[in-house]
């Protein structure tokens, strides 16, 4: 398994390589400028040499060592007179080219590159040479001295770089170490008042995701009580029923207690069908992807459908208008919800009424709305009825619910960025389910 990259370990590495860098830089350029700190001193050193000399011409046979300064071994000094006669040189065994260059120039021997200066005394010429080698030799010299002190110091901005990085770190242990401590069922938010500036907006996230997750936990929490207490009147119910199909005395009894049971077992896998469907469109809990889609033919499927229960309730249901729609959402979320919508409009609508399907487009989005025949829902009851198991007084004593499907439809809506709204129409209840451009 490759280990995880290390914040300190980088730090450190670029920290070294940085100040490795920088001396390494700081002692090239000041080797460049020694040597031409060298070179201009040893120049200067050259032309006084030759003002040192005397003003007069120069007897043709003079001895080495005689007539001029005392010069250093790594100088050598050449006099030569108009007719091209070497009358002086200071070194027996090398020589300069004779040429007549005033001033400074390189000349290239077969020991490496000389720098020479010449100048003409009467008719006499004066050549004083030096190799750029001794010059080189020198400049790096000056550079070492000046970077040593750097080098010497290497270990000592070691140590502080450590401590450095090792106490802008520690915060972050610090929070790690408390996040650690803390117990599973612990979602208090993370203090940062105290962290510095860099680290806040990461425990920021985390303590949003520790309320989300809070959240989720409380609403998880809730939709258990609630489908337990739910689920515990169908549940004794059919315990009842049971007992009361042992305890019939005639064929006739026991036909009616089965028929009550049949019912409530239908109720009961009705009831745990939405809260299957409800537990798989909770935010997060499974990977939904998204396509685009034809609402129309999506429509024409579900009512489709539904074509049977609504000819057995005596309920015409149909497409009434419908315009060319896409949307890009969840083909079997989005059956569920206008599923669900569709089944409460039968619900609730009594036989000879109808129930009209439409799918209108404009610029600003898609809208899909179910018009029944039914009474409708009192007008205080119209945002409750979305609360997960509530059903409004006058519709439970009408038919039988969970009060889970406009939930349903609410969930899958939120999920797709659309809207759900009901709208008493007078001739029945509208829903609409509006989705955005």
């Amino acid at each position: 398994m490759k280990s995880a990259p290390s914040i300190r370990r980088s730090l450190l590495l670029w920290l070294a390589l940085g100040l490795s860098g920088a001396i390494l830089v700081a002692g090239i350029a000041l080797y460049f400028q020694a040597r031409g700190e060298a070179n201009e001193l040893f120049d200067y050193q050259m032309r006084k040499i030759v003002a040192s000399l005397p003003r007069q011409a120069f007897s043709p046979m003079i001895e080495n060592g005689d007539g001029g300064p005392e010069l250093d071994d790594q100088i050598m000094i050449q006099i030569w007179d108009n007719t091209g006669v070497v009358i002086y040189h200071s070194h027996g065994q090398a020589s300069l080219p004779l040429q007549a260059e005033l001033g400074f120039t390189y000349v290239r021997q077969s020991n490496g590159l000389w720098r020479v200066y010449s100048a003409q005394i009467g008719n006499t010429v004066v050549q004083i040479a030096q190799p750029q080698s001794a010059r080189n030799q020198i400049a790096a010299q000056m550079a070492v001295k000046t970077v040593t002190p750097l080098l010497l110091l290497f270990p000592l901005l070691g140590v502080l770089i450590w401590v450095a990085v090792s106490r802008g770190l520690a915060p972050i242990r610090r929070a790690a170490m408390e996040v650690q401590a803390r117990d599973m069922h612990a979602l208090s938010p993370i203090p940062d008042a105290t962290l510095p500036g860099e680290i806040q907006p990461l425990t920021q996230a985390l303590n949003d995701l520790l309320a989300r997750l809070g959240q989720s936990i409380k609403a998880q929490r809730a939709f258990v009580a609630d489908a337990a207490h739910e689920l515990r009147t169908p549940l004794t119910a059919l315990r009842l029923q049971v007992q009361l199909a042992e305890r019939a005395a005639g064929e006739g009894e026991r036909q009616a207690a089965f028929g009550d049971l049949k019912q409530g077992l239908e109720r009961a896998t009705h009831l745990l069908q939405q809260l299957l469907t409800l537990a798989r469109q909770e935010p997060g809990a499974f990977e939904q992807a998204h396509a685009e889609l034809d609402l129309r033919a999506l429509l024409h499927s579900v009512v489709g459908d539904f074509a049977l229960a609504a000819h057995a309730r005596q309920v015409d249901l149909g497409i009434s208008s419908e315009t060319p729609a896409s949307v890009a959402g969840n083909a079997d979320a989005l059956r569920i919800l206008f599923n669900n919508l569709i089944d409460n409009a039968l619900q609730y609508s009594p036989a000879g009424s109808s129930i009209d399907v439409s799918l209108a487009a404009d610029a600003a989005g898609v809208t899909v709305a179910v018009q029944d025949g039914g009474p409708g829902i009192p007008e205080a009851d119209l945002e409750r009825v979305f609360d997960r198991f509530y059903r409004a007084a006058e519709s439970q004593s009408q038919t039988r619910g969970s009060g889970l499907g406009l939930a349903i439809v609410r969930q899958i809506a939120d999920a797709h960025q659309a809207s759900v709204s009901l709208k008493n129409t007078g001739h029945g209840l509208r829903a609409s389910v509006r989705f955005g451009a």
